[in-house]
């Protein structure tokens, strides 16, 4: 089969863990023993978030006071490059000697009128509590959202991705049998000007929508949104939460999800599967169950 995986950013660095490279070296590298046995029996092309991280350095470029802050696109590409970097490097110690495997910074164009710039809904960056929040928000200027209870994190435009630019040098490598990193962060957003020249956009594209996208283009079979959450939850947060272990896309689409997580996971979910293709969603170290449906979400026709 070809699989294409989809990091989450909270799946490499997991809520409440300090935002360090050793916690991120450690958690990628998880990550790449469950890719690598997915490799073993198939074609995998991966995809990963970087909420936490671009938000990181975000952080970092605002409290540097001698230059203007960088735009979001250039803090994205940043943290792609450093996330594949180590995904790359963990899956090479991972996996047989000799794979192919390369990481590719991607853009993707979206739309500039996308309504998404007009209202922020994507948390970024690390968990503060109301008095943190305030602060940063009077600081930076940055909306503010309360995730949970007591949970507050900055929030960015995320507009549909619309064209993945380099699909056909991704399809050519994963014609030739190479494991491709690609479309990370939901790759760096675009959009063309009148004279048709790129440039970088001040957003984050949601990363699951993205893949889906890349799935969709490469003709995978199955699509895989692994995150943190073993499963999609019906009633999340509720005392009468339970988890939903196989849906059809109509029946899932119907379910009330949070905007800024579960709903975008969802909302891909169901599109690739109304192509005819597998999706599952679930927690990392499951990935093989979730495929196989023991474990995690499964969405199919």
């Amino acid at each position: 089969m070809r699989i294409v995986v989809a990091l989450g950013g909270n799946a490499l660095l997991k809520r409440g863990e300090p935002m360090t490279a050793d916690v991120q070296r450690a958690n990628v590298h998880k990550a790449a023993i469950a890719l690598a046995d997915l490799a073993r029996d198939h074609d995998i092309i991966v995809a990963h978030g970087n909420g936490p991280q671009v938000g990181l350095l975000a952080l970092q470029a605002a409290a540097f006071a001698d230059v203007d802050p960088y735009p979001l696109d250039i803090l994205g590409a940043e943290s792609v490059g450093m996330i594949g970097y180590l995904v790359e490097q963990e899956l090479t110690n991972a996996m047989p000697a000799g794979s192919r495997i390369a990481t590719l910074l991607t853009q993707i164009e979206v739309n500039r009128d996308d309504p998404a710039f007009a209202g922020p809904e994507k948390p970024i960056g690390p968990v503060y509590n109301q008095e943190e929040a305030a602060k940063a928000k009077k600081a930076h200027g940055w909306p503010m959202v309360e995730e949970a209870q007591g949970r507050w994190r900055r929030v960015v435009p995320s507009p549909l991705p619309a064209r993945i630019t380099q699909i056909e040098t991704i399809r050519l490598l994963v014609d030739a049998g190479v494991t491709v990193i690609c479309a990370g962060g939901g790759g760096i957003p675009v959009a063309r000007d009148e004279n048709g020249m790129l440039h970088g956009l001040e957003a984050v594209i949601d990363k699951d929508r993205a893949a889906g996208l890349l799935a969709n283009a490469l003709g995978a079979d199955a699509f895989l949104m692994l995150t943190d959450v073993d499963a999609v939850y019906q009633g999340w947060g509720t005392a009468v939460s339970r988890p939903i272990r196989k849906a059809a896309p109509a029946e899932l689409d119907r379910g009330v999800f949070a905007a800024g997580s579960m709903r975008p996971k969802v909302e891909a979910a169901c599109a690739f599967a109304n192509t005819g293709g597998l999706a599952g969603i679930g927690r990392l170290e499951d990935a093989r169950g979730i495929l196989e449906g023991r474990q995690g979400t499964l969405v199919k026709l």
